[in-house]
C-alpha cells in the first residue's frame, strides 16, 4: 500500500511540475531574452568587438577608394642668390654690327649692349598646380580590396563568437542566481521547521515529557542553519552583482526571477546541427581565404603598374599670373619591377606557410569543437538523470520528515532521528535546486556548442 501511495504521489508531482514548467517557460524565456538583448546593447566587451568591425568596414571603403582619382594641390616657391651662372656674350656678338649700322646711318639709333650673366637657380619663382592621378593597372589594389572584404567577414564572425559566449555567461549567471535564491528559501524553510521543533520541545519540557537536551540541540541547529542562511544570502549578492556586471548595469540592481518560471526541457535536444554553425570555423575559413589572396597578390607583383595624371597650374616670376604663366601637363607613368632580389618570392612563401598553418588550425579546431559538443551532450544527459533523481528524493524526504515528526510528537522517536530527517529534507531541497540549475547550465553549454541561440533575432528586437 505504501509503495502504491508513493508511486501515485510521484506521478502527481511530476504531472504538476510538467504543467508548471510548460506554462512558465514562455515567461522565463521572454524575461531572459530581454536581459540578453540588453547585454547586446550595453556590454562593454561586445562594444569593443563592434568597434573593431566598424574599423574593418572603413578599411574596405579605403580599399575601394583607391580605384578613384586622387586630386592634389602642389605648390613651390624659390628664392635664390648665387650659385652657378651662364655667360651670354650678347655685347661681343651684336655691338660691332650696331656700330657699323650707326656709321652707315650717321646716327646713334642702335645702342651698345652689355654681355649678360644669368643665374641657373630661379629667383623669386613660383609653381602652383593641381594634379589629378588615376591608377589604370594595379593588381595590388584589386587583391587588397578582396582581402579587406574577407577581414570584414572574419570580424563579423568574431562579434558573433563573443555574443554566443556572452549568452552562455548570462544564462549561467542567471541560473546561479536562481540557485542562490532557492538555497535561501530552503534554509528559511529549515529555520521555520526548527522554530516549530523548539516550540514543541519547550512545550514538552514544561509538561515534563522531555528534558532540556532536545531543546538545546534544537537551538544549536537553529544557529547553524542561520549561519548557512547568511552564507547563501552572500552568494546571492555575489551572483546578482556578476549578472549585472555582464549587463553593464549598476551592481545592486534587482533581477526579475520567478522560481516557478524556470523552464524545463526534459526531452532530448536536437543534436543534428553539430558544429557547422560555429563562428570559430567561419573565422578560420575566412583567414584561409585571406592568406590565399595574399599569396596571389605577392605572385602578381610581376604585373606592371600603370597610372595616368594631368597637371593644371601656373608658374612664373614675381607672382605674376596671366595667359603666359598658365600651363597643363598630361602623362602616363609605368612601373615594372623586373628584378628585386627575390623579395616577391619570399613574401609569397610566407603567405603559403600561413595558409598551411591556418588549414591545420581549422582541422584541429573542428575536432576540438566536436569533442566539446560531445562532452556537453553527455553532461546534459547526466544532469537530466540527476534532476529526475532529486525530484523523487525530495518527495520521499518530505514524506519521511512528516512521518518522523508525527512519531516524535507521539513520543515514539528520539530527537536526533527527527534532526536527521530534517537535514535530509533540507538537503533534498538544495540538491533539487542545484540539479535544476545545473540542468539549465548544461543546456546553455549545449546551445553554445551547437551555436543555435538566435542572436540575429535578438539583435532585431
Amino acid at each position: 500500500m505504501y509503495t502504491s501511495f508513493t508511486k501515485k504521489t510521484l506521478l502527481l508531482f511530476g504531472a504538476l511540475l510538467f504543467y508548471r514548467d510548460n506554462v512558465a517557460a514562455q515567461v522565463q524565456v521572454s524575461q531572459l531574452d530581454s536581459y540578453i538583448s540588453a547585454a547586446f546593447s550595453q556590454n562593454d566587451g561586445l562594444k569593443q568587438q563592434q568597434f573593431n568591425l566598424d574599423k574593418s568596414l572603413y578599411a574596405l571603403k579605403e580599399a575601394k577608394a583607391m580605384y578613384l582619382p586622387t586630386v592634389s594641390m602642389l605648390g613651390s616657391y624659390t628664392k635664390s642668390a648665387g650659385g652657378r651662372t651662364i655667360d651670354i656674350p650678347i655685347g661681343d656678338l651684336v655691338n660691332p654690327i650696331y656700330t657699323a649700322l650707326n656709321q652707315l646711318t650717321n646716327s646713334s639709333q642702335y645702342p651698345q649692349l652689355q654681355n649678360q650673366t644669368i643665374l641657373l637657380n630661379p629667383d623669386n619663382f613660383y609653381d602652383l598646380k593641381v594634379r589629378t592621378s588615376l591608377p589604370l593597372i594595379n593588381a595590388e589594389i584589386h587583391y587588397n580590396k578582396l582581402i579587406k572584404q574577407q577581414l570584414i567577414t572574419s570580424q563579423q564572425a568574431a562579434v558573433n563568437v563573443y555574443k554566443r559566449a556572452l549568452v552562455k555567461d548570462i544564462k549561467t549567471a542567471y541560473y546561479h542566481y536562481f540557485l542562490a535564491l532557492q538555497s535561501i528559501a530552503a534554509y528559511q524553510s529549515s529555520v521555520i521547521l526548527i522554530q516549530e521543533n523548539i516550540r514543541v520541545n519547550e512545550s514538552m519540557l514544561r509538561n515534563g515529557l522531555r528534558n532540556g537536551t532536545a531543546l538545546l540541540r534544537s537551538k544549536t541547529e537553529q544557529e547553524k542553519t542561520r549561519a548557512l542562511l547568511i552564507g547563501a544570502q552572500r552568494n546571492s549578492q555575489n551572483a546578482r552583482d556578476y549578472f549585472n556586471f555582464l549587463l553593464n548595469r549598476p551592481l545592486k540592481d534587482s533581477i526579475l526571477i520567478d522560481s516557478n518560471a524556470m523552464a524545463m526541457i526534459l526531452s532530448a535536444p536536437d543534436t543534428t546541427a553539430g558544429t557547422a554553425k560555429r563562428e570559430e570555423l567561419v573565422q578560420l575559413q575566412t583567414m584561409k581565404k585571406v592568406y590565399l589572396l595574399d599569396f596571389k597578390m605577392q605572385k602578381s607583383g610581376f604585373i606592371p603598374k600603370l597610372n595616368t595624371y594631368v597637371d593644371l597650374g601656373s608658374q612664373g616670376f614675381d607672382f605674376k599670373a596671366n595667359d603666359k604663366t598658365r600651363y597643363y601637363l598630361w602623362g602616363v607613368n609605368l612601373q615594372w619591377d623586373i628584378f628585386n632580389g627575390g623579395q616577391r618570392k619570399y613574401r609569397a612563401a610566407q603567405s603559403r606557410a600561413s595558409l598551411n598553418a591556418a588549414t591545420s588550425q581549422l582541422d584541429e579546431t573542428q575536432r576540438m569543437l566536436n569533442l566539446q559538443l560531445s562532452q556537453s551532450y553527455n553532461n546534459y544527459e547526466s544532469a537530466k538523470a540527476a534532476y529526475h533523481s532529486t525530484v523523487a528524493q525530495l518527495a520521499l524526504a518530505t514524506k519521511y520528515y512528516n512521518d518522523q515528526l508525527k512519531a516524535y510528537k507521539a513520543g515514539q522517536l528520539l530527537f536526533l532521528e527527527l534532526v536527521d530527517a530534517q537535514d535530509q529534507l533540507t538537503g533534498a531541497k538544495l540538491q533539487q535546486a542545484e540539479a535544476l540549475a545545473n540542468l539549465q547550465i548544461t543546456l546553455a553549454e549545449l546551445e553554445r556548442g551547437q551555436a543555435t541561440y538566435p542572436i540575429d533575432s535578438i539583435n532585431s528586437k
